[in-house]
């Protein structure tokens, strides 16, 4: 069977790899001259990489983590410390530190909680303690529920100190979906929270060693082609026909005669898709529902500095109003590694009051944020020089994870009976992640093939 799949990103290639894996013809066609989508990377005039986020990889991503290995590139991973360390705002140049140690779950998520005096009182975790019970013994049906509430409302709800969300919750509602608490849907904190304290490394994080384009989406491309399939770059959709049923009859895509194939699937960004669909689809309401999902806007920094800033090879926390999470990549990173001189990358979150201004402004905002994080490399004589910097502005990434969000997500099948969707923002308990994509790619491939009998083309 043949396959169109619009868009390159990894919810595209995950399906056209499981495809090709079942024996279809997978032909992906993506926009751009580059693949990932939002994990998306290019070089500068000097050779160094540039990219459109920071990409952490965590132990409970199982289908990606299968992906790895069933491409041959788990080596490509690069785990880092069972830890979570966040800067501490009080005390500039500081760090706190809540330290996994090597016992079964929830043994020892409970260990690392209690384990850290610097942030929470003991009144503070047991309240909080308290909250998660019922969440982590009603599973994933309670954190579906609980989409109605803000992260913020459920933490009142459970009557758990505002402290909680001021020194943990801002920065990790940020890193997840670039929002604060009082806007994020608590099932997007209780689900990471309940793959965190659930599965012993859950929360473990590694780096990849490389640009994602090259060392992630390259080798997918590569499996897809060698199982007969094909990914085409400067491809972008302009249009889906359709037939007068209006099931899909081709995709009109740029530089190319209408593809005909015997399903399509659209592998675009949601705020993508809904530009492309069709007038006849607009009252059936899979695709009505989509209105109500919005990207939200994230800018991806990267600094280059003469002098190293931090010997810590990791995922930090900034805890800063305008900065959600940085690493420095010159460490953390295989090919971007440099033993003299540092390589920042940080997301700037929330940016939707930044995201229309000039670089210059976001990047001075940013170094006096630094100044406050690494004080002693920021004054008297010997200071850390910027050397260059890029700033990478995503206007609308993944979807705002907002409360109510979960019922608009669509199925991966639509009501059309040949067209189908992938992307993180369809449904799967992954939400807004590559995970997410990974899964939702997956589980995309495996409905077509459920319905292989009934969309095979005559010839």
């Amino acid at each position: 069977m043949r396959v169109a799949i619009a868009g390159a990103g990894l919810a595209g290639l995950a399906c056209g790899k499981y495809l090709a894996d079942a024996g279809h013809t997978p032909i992906v066609y993506e926009a751009r001259n580059v693949l990932g989508g939002k994990i998306a990377a290019w070089k500068d005039e000097d050779g160094d990489w540039y990219e459109t986020g920071l990409h952490i990889f965590f132990g409970a991503y199982p289908n990606m983590l299968q992906l790895f290995k069933e491409l041959k590139i788990e080596d490509r991973l690069q785990w880092k410390s069972h830890s979570m360390i966040f800067n501490q705002p009080n005390e500039p140049g500081t760090y706190s530190r809540f330290d996994f140690p090597d016992l079964p779950a929830p043994i020892n998520g409970i260990a690392a909680i209690l384990g850290n005096n610097d942030m929470l009182s003991w009144p503070e975790k047991i309240s909080f303690g308290l909250g998660l019970i019922p969440a982590m013994l009603r599973g994933q049906a309670y954190v579906e529920e609980a989409d109605k509430y803000s992260w913020t409302e459920w933490l009142r709800q459970q009557n758990i100190p505002e402290r909680v969300n001021d020194e943990v919750f801002i920065a990790m509602s940020k890193a997840l979906n670039f929002i604060g608490p009082n806007e994020i849907s608590s099932t997007v904190l209780l689900t990471a929270l309940n793959r965190f304290l659930q599965e012993k490394n859950g929360s473990k994080m590694a780096f990849l060693d490389g640009a994602p384009p090259e060392r992630l989406c390259e080798p997918i491309v590569e499996h897809i082609r060698s199982l007969g399939g094909d990914v085409i770059l400067n491809s972008p959709l302009k249009k889906i026909n359709l037939n007068e049923d209006r099931s899909v009859s081709s995709f009109e895509i740029e530089g190319l005669e209408n593809i005909e194939a015997d399903a399509y699937v659209s592998a675009l960004p949601v705020d993508v898709f809904k530009l492309f669909i069709p007038e006849k689809w607009e009252s059936i309401e899979t695709f009505k529902k989509l209105d109500g999902l919005k990207g939200v806007p994230v800018i991806n920094i990267h600094l280059w500095f003469d002098k190293k800033l931090t010997d810590i090879d990791h995922l930090l926390f900034s805890r800063s109003p305008l900065l959600s999470v940085y690493a420095d990549m010159s460490i953390t990173c295989k090919e971007y590694e440099d033993p003299d001189k540092s390589m920042l990358e940080l997301v700037f979150a929330p940016a939707k009051d930044w995201i229309r201004r000039k670089d210059e402004e976001i990047i001075s905002a940013t170094m006096d944020e630094l100044k406050k994080l690494f004080p002693t490399h920021f004054s008297g004589n010997d200071q850390a020089k910027l050397r260059k910097y890029k700033v990478v502005k995503t206007p609308l990434s993944v979807y705002k994870a907002v409360p109510g969000c979960q019922e608009l997500r669509p199925n991966q099948s639509t009501p059309i009976h040949n067209f189908f969707l992938t992307g993180d923002y369809t449904m799967q308990r992954y939400l807004a992640s590559m995970e997410g994509a990974v899964l939702s790619g997956k589980l995309c491939a495996e409905a077509i093939k459920n319905s292989s009998k009934d969309l095979t083309i005559e010839t």
